[in-house]
């Protein structure tokens, strides 16, 4: 079976069409913060892409609805794309300063170290990747440098990441049949709170905007500064991890600021359907549920886990602060967002020790609920293989007549059924560690000595996993070859690994390579 480039490349050119609309959205806050020099970057960028995207549309305005092969290639190249283009107003701005191309008026400003890295298109596609998978890992050195314009374009393509970039077309070029419901699927979701895959999508949008909007309410009262609530809010909910400061939210020093953080990322790592039952009043679904009871469960554990790690090795001076880095960094890395508020390593010098390293590792690996905003394996896969896994040794003490059902939750599943899911979820995981360990390889040949085995895991597993806590590997020194490595993590970890590899099987038969 041939892939469709007609249908590929008609609704790439649909999906970087909507996201091109961000450029509007982007040039609006350039101008309130008086930022003027940044309005033609955003603009530039926004008609490279419309032009982009309306040009393929176009061209194969009557290709055929995507099938369930079209769709894994179409996500796999439109997050590419989304991607590599996304990084243009990083490249359009620095060399806006740099070049100094507008007079007193427009407020631009003497070019700094942490902005002139993005001049370098490796650095900008980087910060992109990172930001619209939800990543958070960074080139920026010294956020705070940064213009406000970039703060926002940061935070901005984090929260529009976290839920999609095809979400997103869905809601906003919405087309009737069974297409965009394939190309939503495609995604790495399955949730559907209405019948229609429309009215989903707009509900979930719905959902997203309160709790992003409670968000950076939550942090305003705790103390943060309004701009820095409204950046973290969305990428705290976006479990994206961006921050407008070097120290993340240690910047601030305040215990209050940082157990507030905490209910923004577990919010992030709660399915959508269960946020809609519980904003419906239907309160029990906090428990019922098995993933959102896995995920309070899990972050608990850890937390603790990391806790009494922390009080062994004498890491922190009282209890109270072992117990609130280890529940902040916990949660942090197991929802994925990558907020900070602790060094965790120094590249070759180390701060934690291997055990709280590689426990951190274990909660990026699992990430929180299928349906939410996170990456990592997702909790219930990681249900499937366990129980799952027990279950099929128990099954050998079972007569061979009998009838057996595999109970995850409150779904009775038969053996069939079962079967379908365990596989699914055994190839996730083994294609998962596979390109782990290529990242983890790259990174060990293109360092210098002396790095951590568990620091350079403990980088590429944040990457993949679009954590974004890092030990002090990643950043604008490191060699090209390990930023574009970690670059290939960052999609292959967005994606679920599935759409890469159809993208990678696709290629090869396309180009006869199967031998």
């Amino acid at each position: 079976m041939w892939v469709n480039t007609r249908t590929v490349g008609h609704d790439i050119g649909r999906i970087v069409r909507a996201v091109s609309l961000m450029m509007a959205v982007s040039v609006v806050v350039a101008v309130v913060n008086a930022e003027f020099y940044a309005v033609p970057a955003f603009a530039l960028s926004g008609l490279i892409m419309l032009g982009l995207g309306t040009a393929l549309s176009h061209r194969y305005r009557d290709a055929d609805p995507p099938g369930k092969l079209e769709a894994m290639v179409t996500a796999a190249l439109a997050w590419a794309a989304t991607g590599l283009l996304g990084s243009l107003p990083f490249l359009f701005i620095a060399w806006t300063i740099e070049l100094g191309l507008f007079p007193a008026w427009a407020n631009t400003p003497p070019m700094d170290a942490t902005t002139a890295v993005f001049l370098q298109p490796i650095d900008a596609v980087f910060e992109s990747v990172s930001g619209f998978t939800g990543t958070g890992l960074t080139m920026a050195a010294v956020e705070e440098q940064l213009p406000r314009s970039l703060h926002w374009w940061r935070s901005f393509i984090e929260w529009v990441g976290g839920v999609g970039v095809i979400v997103l077309t869905v809601a906003i070029l919405a087309r009737p049949g069974s297409g965009s419901l394939t190309l939503y699927e495609s995604e790495a979701r399955s949730e559907k709170i209405h019948p229609s895959i429309v009215t989903t999508v707009q509900e979930i949008w719905k959902i997203y905007l309160g709790l992003t909007l409670g968000s950076i309410g939550l942090l305003f009262v705790a103390g943060m500064p309004l701009w820095d609530a409204i950046n973290h809010g969305m990428t705290g909910i976006a479990t994206g991890g961006f921050s407008v400061h070097a120290d993340s939210i240690g910047h601030y020093g305040e215990p209050l600021i940082e157990y507030a953080v905490v209910p923004v990322m577990v919010a992030g790592s709660i399915a959508f359907p269960i946020h809609y039952l519980i904003f419906k009043g239907e309160l029990e679904n906090f428990y019922r549920d098995i993933q959102t009871r896995w995920v309070f469960l899990w972050f608990g554990i850890g937390s603790l886990a990391l806790t009494g790690l922390f009080l062994a090795n004498g890491q922190y001076e009282t209890v109270e602060e072992s117990f609130r880095v280890g529940l902040f960094q916990f949660v942090s890395a197991t929802s994925n967002t990558g907020f900070g508020t602790t060094t965790i390593g120094g590249a070759t010098e180390r701060v934690w020790h291997a055990g709280p390293t590689l426990v951190a590792c274990l909660g990026m690996l699992t990430g929180a609920a299928a349906g939410s905003t996170v990456s990592g394996l997702k909790l219930i896969r990681v249900l499937t293989l366990v129980k799952g896994t027990v279950w099929q040794i128990l099954d050998v003490f079972r007569p061979s007549s009998a009838v057996r059902y595999f109970q995850l939750g409150e779904r009775r599943m038969s053996e069939d059924q079962f079967q379908r899911e365990y596989t699914e979820a055994t190839v996730v995981l083994i294609l998962w560690v596979l390109f782990l360990m290529v990242g983890v390889a790259v990174l060990l040949r293109v360092l210098a000595p002396g790095h951590p085995l568990e620091y350079v895991i403990f980088d590429v597993m944040s990457a993949q996993s679009n954590v974004g806590l890092d030990s002090g590997i990643t950043g604008p020194a490191m060699p090209e070859t390990g930023k574009v490595i970690l670059i290939l993590n960052m999609w292959v970890g967005r994606l679920e690994v599935i759409p890469i590899a159809v993208l990678l099987a696709t290629v090869l038969r396309q180009f006869d390579l199967y031998r």
